[in-house]
């Protein structure tokens, strides 16, 4: 039998894309993101397309950030940004929102938020 890519559990382009579309609303509705959306462009669209392709090769999909952009270096791409506790802790706030709206397994849910919370904290740049 053939273990399933978390990508294809989150439900492929279709469902990695809802997923990320949806975090990004988070980030615009919820005040206590504020920090971190205000780390980001006011238009979102190009945000959303580099994590959408980062996401589907990180989730074993199609490498697509990697095939055009290159090896995805986040460290390094983040550290223009003031990342410390409360950016990363609201970036996980608004992505494990999304994923317990979007995704009904919570197996796949708890997998997913671990992934996340250590990737996040890898993204820290400061104390604090």
């Amino acid at each position: 039998m053939d273990e399933k890519t978390l990508y294809e559990q989150v439900g492929g382009a279709d469902g990695l894309r809802a997923l990320v579309d949806r975090f990004y609303q988070l980030m615009d509705e919820l005040p206590e993101a504020k920090g971190i959306r205000d780390l980001h462009p006011a238009e979102l669209t190009g945000s959303a397309d580099k994590l959408y392709k980062f996401l589907s090769g990180f989730l074993g999909g199609p490498p697509l950030y990697v095939s055009e952009h290159g090896h995805p270096r986040l460290r390094a791409r983040h550290l223009p940004f003031p990342i410390g506790v409360d950016e990363r802790d609201q970036w996980l706030l608004c992505m494990e929102t999304a994923l317990q709206e979007l995704v009904v397994a919570e197996r796949l849910q708890s997998t997913l938020v671990n992934y996340f919370q250590r990737t996040a904290d890898h993204m820290r740049n400061r104390d604090g």
